[in-house]
């Protein structure tokens, strides 16, 4: 194993044992719950929204969930990445994500993994097609929660 991958195993492990953004916080716009039927790991995720940004931008979000230090880390990565974004950058870093995941562990050029940050810890998951789901669990449940938040809501809205 290369230096780069233990390093990789050492921050998914770190990440899996003090996961950020645990703990479900009231005052959600939207929430989604993803479980995994393969290996039953699940998540129930709440994003919420900056109040008064120009543009949708997620404050933060919450999380509680249960599964494989693959998904548990991969989760608490995404919710480091994605607080302070704005949705549609919420939304880019999870294609991006999910483009690393279907890399077959090639990994993506230096910009896109720059952009995913820690989340390019991952990039030996996907040689593991089990596993790829595992990962891309807290993600799925992300633009799930996203596409409910950003739904107009108003009656004026739905004529």
């Amino acid at each position: 194993m290369s230096s780069m991958e233990q390093l990789y195993q050492q921050l998914i492990l770190d990440h899996a044992k003090d996961p950020h953004g645990k703990g479900l916080a009231e005052g959600h716009d939207a929430e989604s719950f993803q479980v995994n039927p393969t290996c039953g790991d699940e998540v129930r995720l709440r994003v919420h929204l900056a109040d008064g940004a120009a543009t949708p931008t997620l404050d933060h979000v919450s999380w509680e969930g249960q599964g494989c230090s693959i998904s548990q880390a991969s989760i608490s990565v995404m919710s480091e990445l994605v607080t302070g974004a704005t949705v549609e950058d919420a939304e880019g870093l999870g294609e991006t994500f999910r483009a690393l995941m279907q890399a077959r562990g090639e990994g993506l050029d230096e910009t896109a993994e720059d952009r995913l940050g820690d989340a390019t810890a991952f990039t030996g998951v996907a040689k593991y097609p089990a596993r790829i789901k595992c990962a891309l669990l807290g993600w799925a449940a992300l633009r799930d929660a996203l596409a409910q938040a950003t739904v107009p809501t108003t009656k004026e809205e739905e004529r």
